[in-house]
């Protein structure tokens, strides 16, 4: 089974509902619940997913959000290696650093899922958006 880490912005079309990205986010999603992908999440992401959250939903519903997502979802760690790398790194936004460096310190992980494949130019890793992940295995 494959492991990815699915940038925040995924999770983020899913549980908004973001036409048409939402589609292909539920399906990585089912795929994750299914078993058929392991897919791994940030600490940051948590922090921002319950922070967006919090701006539309009350606390106790966010939190079942999130103890929903993390049934079917991994964690991927952040410690200071990863942050140093990260604070180092050539990526010009610092979170998107923080999630890369998170996977690549994942020696199993080899693939981003993310719809801000821009951002990622510079990383080892493979960047995928979802609707080109989901073509790569169906072929």
């Amino acid at each position: 089974m494959k492991n990815v880490l699915i940038d925040t912005d995924v999770i983020l079309d899913f549980f908004f509902d973001r036409k048409p990205f939402s589609e292909d986010a539920a399906v990585i999603l089912s795929l994750c619940e299914n078993k058929k992908l392991n897919g791994f999440i940030t600490p940051v992401t948590v922090s921002n997913l319950y922070y967006i959250l919090r701006k539309t939903a009350q606390h106790q519903k966010v939190i079942q959000h999130l103890r929903d997502l993390l049934e079917i979802i991994e964690i991927s760690n952040i410690n200071k290696e990863t942050i140093l790398q990260a604070l180092t790194s050539n990526f010009t936004d610092f979170e998107d650093a923080l999630q890369n460096y998170s996977a690549v310190n994942n020696a199993e992980t080899k693939i981003i899922i993310t719809r801000n494949t821009k951002d990622y130019k510079t990383s080892e890793l493979s960047i995928m958006t979802p609707e080109n992940y989901l073509k790569s295995i169906s072929q």
